[in-house]
């Protein structure tokens, strides 16, 4: 029964078997498998017992009945059965410890098959530039470090020892049965195509069903994924559609139901058949080899042994005709993983890669020229779910751009959305390299600094900053694994972090949720702060951190921010103009170009882009530049229906904020809790 159970998936998998892999991947597999290889071939010489054990107790087994029917002496042929028996008891011993000794090695060789290719994918795929992840289904991705590696797995531990055990029990049983009765071998091959065909016809049938199955519960795990996600939740909830994404979900599941039932039943009339066609093969064998036996053509023991070596015929020959099956299906897994593998990544450290002296870092852009890479230098078709990877060559976004930050200054970039602002800054860490031109920090090309270094001196802070599902202490000890509670302590009290932590039961250890959504956004934004902190870096980027932000929340954020400025090179990138006024300079980004540069005032009087940018965001042209309106207000500004920095709510808890300072913008007379950060 189990035989046929087995028989059914090898077919049912063979529908949609692949047919070739490309060249070169069987030898690279053999490379891939150095460290085993002693072990493998111990693993294979216990397959080859372990299949010559199987055809011997068929033989034992009919030498018994042999000796019962001889009608030779009682005391002799009770010895012989005693000690045919033991010899019977003895295999089966040896079967079973050969069976244990091999599975180790088979686990043992999987598993560490396993963890070197889940590490080398995964090392792999951290060298890869932003871009590609930008462009990469994420479920793609992990299921080349799961399904593909377990796969691939397969083809060393479960494919290799299946084919060699069948093909060698298959040809020790068939030249066994020839030996004892030709007449009955012959038999059981003719019966053989009544075994396999309707397998394969089944085979068809049970595949397609598993097809509509696997794209049902595909799309139930991704209604799951998106539905289950925070955002996701919330926007069912904003639109009121809980009980549709019930009945769609439950439709989904009762169409997986029913499918699910089919398939049973088709399975169980394949088994069903299979076993049929094998007890009648059964009955065939007893008849004939009966008759034979009766007729004094052979020995009545060897009717026993033909039976038996009929199981060792037919299990093996189907498993054999569908060896390509597995074969091939293995080997496609490890060119899938090989596929990741070969993915050259486009941000290299240099052999000679230097660090830098301490001090103050200044940055420098030197006639920066970039476009983003095409598709076809950093993805894969099948990574992307498309047939074919966009050839199209990615426009330049950067057009000779010319910037120079001082050490320990600040340097704010504004523009209209999508001018390259957040593309020069990601520039600056090495996210992308230059295609002309080079970013130099404190003097040097950053493409010939070690990765330690550029990634110590350079800190950046997102609109989103990212937190890991995990505790607060682990997404601080991720830019300081060596960092004490004290070091954390302190670094969230100079984010402005020391009363909320005060209040929560778990203190460090508190759970962040996913994407840190059980914060709230000012929260978040000053954890991710305070994690800068740690990090120490000696430049720092800042790429819309209060975009989203309400005006609490930037008010908090920005008192944060001026610890986290204090005494570094900073480049700021903001739409709010508000909070970049007083920067030492200002640069005015237009279409991947440096169209002005200079203070705020200088840049207002010129008239030109800036000042443009400046009275749209303010909405009234007639007002001077330092005039308040209702429509902006400064992240630290007192109005009636906003609250201070300091200023307690549920939603946002800003503790540790200095007592009242003048602001220092021009034509603004409101003191606040705070100096803004750039003014």
């Amino acid at each position: 029964m189990d035989r046929a159970w087995g028989m059914m998936r090898g077919v049912a998998r063979g529908v949609d078997a692949p047919t070739s892999v490309k060249k070169g991947t069987i030898p690279r597999i053999w490379t891939f498998t150095q460290p085993y290889r002693g072990w493998l071939l111990a693993f294979l010489l216990l397959t080859v017992v372990s299949a010559a054990v199987g055809v011997l107790t068929p033989l034992l087994a009919g030498r018994v009945v042999n000796e019962i029917v001889a009608g030779g002496e009682v005391s002799a042929a009770a010895g012989a059965v005693i000690g045919l028996a033991a010899g019977i008891a003895s295999l089966a011993v040896l079967e079973a410890v050969v069976g244990l000794v091999s599975r180790w090695f088979s686990s043992r060789i999987g598993e560490g098959l396993i963890v070197d290719l889940r590490r080398a994918v995964f090392s792999h795929v951290q060298t890869m530039p932003v871009a590609f992840f930008t462009r990469t289904r994420t479920g793609a991705l992990v299921s080349r470090l799961n399904n593909d590696v377990i796969g691939a797995q397969s083809a060393i531990t479960s494919t290799l020892a299946s084919v060699l055990s069948n093909a060698i029990q298959l040809t020790l049983a068939l030249a066994v049965m020839i030996g004892l009765a030709w007449q009955v071998t012959i038999l059981a091959l003719l019966l053989l195509p009544v075994f396999v065909l309707p397998a394969r016809r089944m085979g068809r049938t049970i595949a397609g069903l598993r097809r509509q199955s696997a794209d049902l519960n595909a799309g139930m795990s991704t209604q799951m994924t998106e539905r289950f996600s925070a955002p996701g939740a919330t926007l069912v909830k904003l639109f009121g559609r809980p009980v549709e994404e019930a009945e769609d979900f439950g439709r989904r599941a009762e169409q997986v139901r029913d499918i699910g039932v089919r398939t049973a039943m088709v399975s169980r009339i394949f088994v069903t058949a299979l076993s049929l066609v094998s007890a009648l093969a059964q009955a065939l064998v007893y008849g004939l080899g009966g008759y034979l036996a009766v007729t004094g053509q052979i020995e009545p023991g060897t009717v026993v042994t033909l039976a038996l070596l009929l199981t060792r015929i037919y299990s093996p020959m189907t498993a054999l005709a569908n060896a390509r099956v597995d074969v091939m299906s293995a080997l496609v897994s490890f060119e899938r993983v090989f596929e990741v593998l070969d993915l050259s990544p486009m941000i290299t450290q240099k052999p000679d890669a230097r660090a830098l002296p301490d001090g103050p870092v200044p940055v420098r852009l030197r006639d920066v020229g970039f476009a983003y890479p095409g598709a076809d230098k950093v993805s894969l078709a099948s990574l992307e779910d498309v047939a074919v990877l966009d050839s199209r060559v990615g426009e330049t976004v950067l057009h000779g751009v010319d910037l120079e930050v001082g050490g320990g200054e600040l340097l704010a970039l504004v523009g209209s959305s999508g001018a390259g602002k957040s593309t020069i800054a990601s520039l600056i860490p090495r996210l992308y390299d230059v295609d002309s031109g080079a970013v130099e920090l404190a003097g040097v090309d950053v493409r010939d600094l070690s990765f330690a270094t550029l990634r110590s001196t350079v800190g950046v802070v997102t609109q989103d900053g990212h937190l890991f599902h995990d505790t607060i202490g682990a997404n601080l000890r991720y830019a300081a694994p060596e960092a004490t509670d004290a070091d954390l302590l302190d670094a969230m009290t100079r984010a402005r972090l020391g009363e909320l932590l005060a209040t929560l039961p778990d203190g460090l250890d508190t759970v962040v949720g996913e994407r840190g959504y059980r914060l709230s956004g000012g929260e978040r934004q000053r954890l991710t702060i305070a994690r800068l902190l740690l990090a120490r870096p000696r430049v720092v980027i800042l790429d819309e951190a209060t975009a989203h932000l309400d005006s609490e929340s930037e008010a908090a954020v920005q008192a944060a921010l001026v610890e986290a400025l204090s005494g570094r090179t900073a480049i700021v990138i903001a739409h709010r103009l508000s909070t970049i006024r007083a920067a030492g300079q200002i640069a005015v980004v237009e279409h991947g170009r440096i169209v002005e540069r200079g203070t705020h005032d200088e840049l207002l009087a010129a008239g030109g882009r800036y000042a443009v940018l400046y009275h749209t965001q303010f909405r009234d042209p007639d007002r001077t530049a330092g005039d308040r309106t209702a429509g902006d207000r400064t992240a630290g500004d007192r109005t009636a229906g906003d609250r201070t920095a300091g200023d307690r709510t549920a939603g946002d808890r800003t503790a540790g904020i200095p007592t009242g300072v003048e602001c220092g913008i021009e034509g603004c007379t409101v003191r606040h809790r705070e100096r803004h950060l750039v003014g």
